[in-house]
């Protein structure tokens, strides 16, 4: 038999009136006729949680002050469960009655059916309330991972060791890249490309006597770089800028620069071809510290080194500095851990299959080892080193070609070594199937419609933008332009910019630092449009540079908060409060000035202080709804949750209105 309660013994026992409690029950939406109808147990309990009855104050005898220490919290249980959840699996999970947590969150506002699924924030804030810490558990790609780092646990206690620095070299077409590691190597890799120009990226590690050893990365240029770096591999610990000293600083060069600087990483220069006469090595370094890259004889933080490929002079030098900046950068790997790198190049080969050039940056990689890199996953047949040796064995900053993957991996993809070579398996094909399904997606870039969003929510206060015009004179003056246009809540900076077509070097730059590539007078190449479409990198093209400038001016006024301004329209005497039931409070006003509008906001005043700011509950005029009550006219209003309105309080009305910010210039 369900028990029941009378609405007038339950307001005792609440200490409150019984008017108070039927108002209060009938805003819970119980059916209540009086004080004599009776309340099942189960919306008792409700109002009984809601309204706290007063505690008589207890006179306590005067006693010495004590000071108590506070008992630790007792440490939350961890609680795993995949999500979303209903309540009545929650409520299992919890070893709650599901009525229980339906009235919790009755009293937080959230009106639930035992089936309904909760949102996840609701039901990790319901597991803390009783005294669990809610965790997903890890997916197979976590545990995985999981297993890997705690692999060598014991060896990463002891302390790791230091790893040979992998240095990449950038820079302009024909300035002697490949030519100043071929001289640092002792062979012909020059011969064997074609035109003399590298055709493919290529991993060397070259032995510097007893001083030590450096990992040299020989890219075909900064797009593979920034590939790879898109990917969020971080392959590269220093990057050697070769500049020539009879070009100085060329459009690539200044490529290089930009794409070294959006991965964050340390730039040594090497001045090249020092040995040609009539160079000027102070052009070289003024061309420099304009591009943001000081020499350190001038004061700044970047070595600058000359160098000849041709004649060797000065690379010795370069070996050591580069020792020295790997030395500051304190780069620490563990060789007893199980191996994790990147991969710096993937092909299928006609004889050996899928080949994939690895860099081995933590732990060592052997011989038989079970590897997983994106989609692709396999067991180490066979490792050859760049010389064409055959290893049993990587350790770190060693690069290497693997046989025995699955596919082909892509430049940039992450590997790490696994225990199971069955969970590998099953982790490729959930992958695989995902990308089948669409599920994969691209990185999203940002478009100037998307950044009111983050910019409000106060995740960016930097718009960055890459330039490309048909002359530098224009490049200049929209730069210019575009630099006045920075406001306080909003930054707009330059990333790169140059002249020529839009090329793939300047989407993947972009790609990368979340840039806007805006052209001028110029055109899209095939291969940039094709990335632009694919990864979401957003190209604005203009012919008049004040069309571009009002385009990026508008939208970063767009991105800037309006002004609110309140439009004063009336204000009204209260001259009488009455108590209406089912209305509440109501003011007998007389409007003053101007006008009192329902659908304007209104602020109640008692002796110059705002005592309520919100909209109105109605306003009438004897027992007529109206919109409006003008000055001299008598009308009664009551305000949305207001109760507390004396005789002699000032009510006045006012509108809202949204003013857009300007930027100036």
């Amino acid at each position: 038999m369900t028990m029941s309660i009378r609405v007038h013994k339950l307001a005792k026992e609440l200490g409150i009136t019984s008017k108070d409690l039927i108002a209060r029950l009938k805003k819970l939406g119980a059916k209540v006729k009086g004080h004599m109808s009776a309340l099942d147990e189960e919306t008792a309990e409700i109002v009984r949680h809601e309204i706290v009855p007063p505690k008589k104050k207890e006179e306590k005898p005067e006693s010495k002050v004590t000071r108590v220490e506070k008992k630790p919290l007792p440490p939350k249980k961890v609680l795993e469960a995949d999500l979303p959840l209903t309540i009545k699996q929650l409520a299992t999970k919890l070893n709650a009655k599901p009525n229980d947590l339906i009235k919790v969150l009755m009293k937080k506002g959230i009106f639930v059916t035992l089936n309904q699924n909760l949102a996840d924030e609701v039901v990790f804030e319901m597991a803390g309330e009783y005294g669990y810490e809610l965790k997903k558990p890890p997916t197979l790609e976590e545990e995985l991972l999981k297993e890997h780092k705690e692999t060598g646990h014991r060896e990463e206690k002891r302390g790791s060791v230091i790893r040979t620095p992998i240095v990449t070299l950038m820079g302009h077409v024909d300035h002697g890249k490949t030519s100043l590691l071929d001289y640092i190597r002792k062979t012909r890799i020059t011969a064997k490309e074609k035109g003399g120009i590298t055709q493919h990226i290529g991993a060397y590690e070259v032995s510097i006597g007893q001083k030590g050893r450096v990992t040299f990365l020989d890219t075909p240029g900064h797009q593979a770089f920034t590939a790879m770096r898109a990917r969020g591999a971080n392959a590269t610990d220093i990057v050697v800028l070769v500049v020539a000293a009879d070009d100085g600083i060329m459009p690539q060069t200044v490529e290089a620069i930009d794409h070294a600087k959006a991965a964050d990483v340390p730039i040594v220069v090497a001045i090249n071809k020092c040995d040609l006469p009539n160079i000027s090595l102070d052009k070289i370094k003024r061309q420099l510290s304009e591009r943001g890259l000081m020499p350190e004889e001038w004061g700044g933080k970047t070595i600058t080194m000359p160098v000849s490929a041709k004649t060797g002079e000065g690379i010795d030098r370069l070996l050591e500095m580069l020792l020295l900046e790997a030395e500051l950068l304190e780069l620490k790997s563990n060789p007893e851990l199980r191996a994790r790198g990147v991969v710096v190049e993937g092909k299928l080969s006609t004889g050996g299959g899928p080949v994939a050039t690895v860099l081995v940056k933590n732990g060592t990689l052997k011989l038989g080892d079970v590897i997983l890199s994106g989609f692709h996953y396999g067991r180490v047949k066979a490792m050859i080193n760049d010389k064409g040796r055959r290893l049993t064995e990587a350790p770190p900053s060693t690069p290497v070609e693997i046989l025995g993957l699955s596919g082909v991996p892509e430049a940039g993809d992450e590997f790490f070594v696994v225990k199971d070579e069955k969970k590998a398996r099953t982790l490729s094909l959930l992958k695989r199937e995902e990308q089948r399904m669409g599920k994969l997606k691209g990185m999203q870039r940002m478009s100037l419609e998307e950044l009111y969003k983050h910019i409000k929510d106060g995740t960016i206060k930097e718009i960055k933008v890459i330039i490309k015009g048909d002359v530098q004179g224009s490049v200049e003056a929209l730069k210019k332009s575009l630099d006045e246009l920075s406001a306080k809540e909003v930054k707009l900076s330059v990333t790169h910019m140059g002249v020529g077509n839009i090329n793939e070097s300047d989407v993947m730059l972009a790609l990368v630092s979340g840039a806007i590539v805006i052209g001028f007078h110029v055109k899209v190449e095939p291969k940039a449009e094709e990335i632009s479409r694919k990864e979401k990198v957003e190209i604005k093209l203009y012919n008049i540079i004040y069309e571009a400038v009002a385009d990026i001016k508008a939208a970063l006024e767009g991105l800037l908060e309006p002004i609110t301004k309140e439009i004063f329209l009336g204000r009204a005497q209260v001259r009488q409060v009455f108590r209406v039931s089912r209305v509440g409070t109501v003011a007998g006003c007389q409007v003053v000035k101007g006008l009192i509008a329902r659908s304007g906001m209104v602020k109640l005043i008692r002796n110059k202080e705002v005592l309520f700011r919100g909209k109105m509950r109605s306003l009438k005029h004897v027992k007529d709804d109206i919109k409006e009550a003008r000055e001299g006219l008598e009308c009664g209003i009551a305000l949305e949750g207001q109760k507390d309105i004396k005789v002699g309080d000032i009510i006045e009305s006012f509108k809202e209105e949204k003013i857009t910010r300007r930027i100036e210039g």
